[in-house]
């Protein structure tokens, strides 16, 4: 079903849930023989889904599920592991992308906790992202008085973040006197902000 989703043929309504879209209905109707992925890479985004392999590679082409003579079966599975992996990390994105910003900045605090900051403290960790938060969304309490803290910026965008943003958090950070800070987006950063 992930193939079909990645090629554009279906799209997902709700996790397992999908409608057939207009292409779909297309390469059923002129496919009466079945879908392959040779069929399926035709479109650019399969392509890309797939990766930058060459579309005419023996070793790295499947057709009906079945691996070719050059390919050993380790490789199949290791490949489709891999597939289903970035399938994963490619929903999940999404996911985080379409819903609400409280609940991605809650996952944001969540998972920093998760990585160990904050301690074993229940308490360690909140969500204070609102209007007028002066850029900061979250702290993570690094002692057990809250004297060192590290504050969080959550920004769940699809465009890149640029150096005015940074700026801002950098500002919230100045205004609260604090030495430690985490930027975290669903994107990626600019040039500027980077540097």
């Amino acid at each position: 079903m992930q193939f079909l989703k990645e090629a554009g043929a279906v799209q997902a309504v709700k996790r397992g849930v999908y409608t057939i879209t207009d292409r779909g209905l297309s390469l059923v109707q002129n496919n009466a023989s079945g879908i392959t992925v040779k069929t399926l890479r035709q479109f650019p985004e399969f392509s890309e889904f797939e990766g930058d392999r060459p579309a005419d590679s023996a070793a790295l082409t499947v057709s009906a599920g079945r691996p070719e003579a050059k390919e050993t079966p380790e490789e199949a599975m290791e490949r489709n592991a891999q597939l289903l992996h970035d399938a994963l990390a490619k929903d999940l994105l999404e996911a985080v992308r379409n819903g609400a910003p409280s609940a991605f900045e809650q996952i944001v605090v969540d998972l920093l906790l998760a990585m160990g900051y904050g301690g074993s403290d229940e308490d360690a960790g909140k969500v204070v992202g609102r209007s007028g938060d002066g850029g900061i969304d979250g702290i993570i309490k690094q002692d057990r008085l809250g004297l060192d803290a590290v504050y969080v910026q959550a920004k769940r965008w699809k465009d890149t973040v640029g150096s005015p943003e940074l700026m801002k958090f950098s500002g919230g950070l100045a205004g609260r006197r604090a030495s430690k800070g985490v930027f975290i987006t669903t994107s990626g950063f600019t040039r500027d902000a980077s540097e």
